[in-house]
């Protein structure tokens, strides 16, 4: 199940930037629009799934129907090339996917409780399957050719992908059920939607994280966006460029980060206990500096090695803000609103942060060109790291007697662990 959610997700998030802008010759704000459809996606999709799923449809056969709906609408998206219905399709597809993220993890916990085991040391070796089937979906799309064409420099991606979505859509069916909460019921629709942990922006410091988790998240699309239109599109017009690795096969060149972010999630346990959420973060915001300007810098040729220094630091830049807020979120919350204030958190980087960014992005390609707009992207990223020094107060004490981040004393009456 999780090779499959993340292979469908695999074959076109990449990859899509570069069929977009050279095979329809899309703007970079119309590029920058497709990834901003997840963001749309994120801010309410997932939290209205969490309420069908809880209260009348098991998140399993819930899980079936999404895909089978997302896959249908990535058949119809495939071969357009004009931008509305393209678009339109793309965002309808988006809407029924994004959710199963959620779906997947709740089928997996179900299952796994049911079964007797732990889901803190069980789910992990499961989940880590999700990202291989993304990294194996980059390469398929990469070294398969159709017609003598990449499917990655085409619309078949888009095929690849639903078709992919088609099967996780019928095997869902088949899985363990997962029962309906039937207590849920008496929970308030704003209680199932997670919207009562924003009361945890009355705090000043949960406030600025999340703010600043949005400016994070601001950075998270722009690679998916625009590194393989970059590497393909822009270094595939300069002819000493013309048929190096780097240009030929972005998707594999790009897979590296995706590898760094495996192995990154294994360093989070002793820079999280040792230096505490802010100097992870912070470490975070500088490997952006550096996943961009590297970008920028480099090339597929003699600076191709520039290139994988930036796909490796991607794992960092990632894995220490992405996963490593996530605990810190769990760990400074109380476990009433433990769920909802992750919902936030997700809101605030792959709701707000991913649709600003994919339209700001944009207009930065369109305005600054390439390769001028890693570096803007590189400003950015140490104008927000410069901030959030000076913003984000945070104390860390990683003696014996405090377990780093793990907030100790009373809660206050919004859900504020307080130290």
């Amino acid at each position: 199940m999780n090779f499959l959610q993340y292979a469908i997700w695999g074959a076109w998030l990449i990859s899509l930037g570069a069929y977009l802008g050279g095979g329809l010759k899309f703007t970079g704000v119309q590029i920058g629009s497709f990834f901003a459809t997840m963001g749309i996606a994120s801010l309410f999709m997932p939290g209205v799934m969490g309420v069908i799923a809880d209260r009348w449809i098991p998140a399993q056969k819930l899980l079936g129907i999404s895909h089978l709906i997302a896959g249908f609408f990535l058949f119809l998206a495939a071969p357009q090339t004009e931008y509305a219905p393209l678009y339109t399709y793309v965002l309808l597809s988006v809407m029924f996917y994004m959710p199963t993220i959620a779906l997947s993890n709740s089928v997996a916990y179900t299952s796994l409780t049911s079964c007797g085991l732990e889901t803190v040391k069980s789910f992990p070796p499961i989940r880590v399957w999700g990202t291989v089937g993304f990294i194996v979906s980059m390469i398929a799309v990469d070294l398969i050719r159709i017609d003598g064409f990449q499917l990655s420099k085409t619309s078949y991606q888009l095929y690849f992908s639903a078709i992919l979505s088609l099967v996780l859509g019928i095997y869902a069916f088949t899985l363990p059920n997962c029962p309906v909460n039937k207590e849920s019921e008496n929970r308030s629709l704003i209680d199932k939607l997670g919207l009562r942990a924003f009361a945890l922006f009355k705090h000043r410091q949960m406030a600025v994280f999340f703010l600043f988790s949005m400016c994070l998240g601001i950075a998270l699309q722009i690679t998916n966006a625009f590194a393989n239109d970059y590497l393909t599109n822009y270094f595939g017009n300069i002819p000493k460029f013309s048929g190096t690795f780097g240009v030929e096969h972005a998707n594999i060149l790009i897979s590296l980060s995706q590898m760094s972010e495996t192995l990154c999630i294994l360093l989070i346990p002793f820079f999280l206990k040792r230096y505490g959420i802010k100097t992870v973060m912070l470490i975070s915001m500088f490997a952006w500096v550096l996943r961009f300007g590297l970008l920028g810098a480099g090339d597929p040729g003699g600076g191709v090695w520039m290139l994988i220094l930036s796909m490796l630091i991607y794992g960092v830049a990632f894995d220490f803000f992405n996963i490593s807020g996530s605990l810190y979120v769990e760990k400074v919350t109380r476990p009433a609103i433990r769920s909802s204030a992750q919902g936030v958190f997700m809101i605030m980087t792959n709701g707000f942060g991913a649709f600003i960014g994919s339209y700001a992005a944009g207009k930065v390609v369109d305005l600054v060109g390439w390769p001028n707009s890693w570096y803007v992207f590189a400003g950015y990223s140490l104008l927000v790291a410069f901030l959030f020094m000076v913003f984000f107060q945070y104390k860390h004490e990683s003696e014996t007697g405090r377990q780093g981040d793990l907030a100790t004393g009373k809660e206050d009456g919004d859900g504020v662990i307080l130290n």
